[in-house]
C-alpha cells in the first residue's frame, strides 16, 4: 500500500506535465500564425510604401516641370509696384 500513493502521484505529474507540454505547443502554434501574419501584413506595407514614393517622386518631377523658376532666388522676391 506505500507504493499507490507514489504511483497515483506519478500519474498526476505525468498528467500535469502532458497538460503543459500541449499548452505550451499551443501558443507556439498560435505565435507562428501570428508571425506568419505580421510578416505578410508588412510585407504588404512596404510595397504599399515603395509605390507611394515612386508616386511622389513622380509628382515632384511634374510639379518641377509645371514651375521650372522656382529654384531661382530673387526673381520672386520683389516687392509689388504699390511698394
Amino acid at each position: 500500500m506505500a507504493n499507490s500513493p507514489i504511483k497515483a502521484n506519478t500519474s498526476s505529474d505525468d498528467e500535469q506535465l502532458y497538460d503543459r507540454i500541449n499548452s505550451l505547443e499551443t501558443r507556439h502554434a498560435f505565435q507562428d500564425d501570428v508571425i506568419e501574419q505580421l510578416n505578410r501584413e508588412l510585407a504588404n506595407h512596404q510595397a504599399e510604401i515603395a509605390e507611394l514614393k515612386q508616386q511622389l517622386k513622380l509628382i515632384a518631377g511634374r510639379l518641377k516641370e509645371l514651375r521650372p523658376n522656382s529654384g531661382i532666388e530673387g526673381e520672386d522676391d520683389t516687392p509689388p509696384p504699390h511698394y
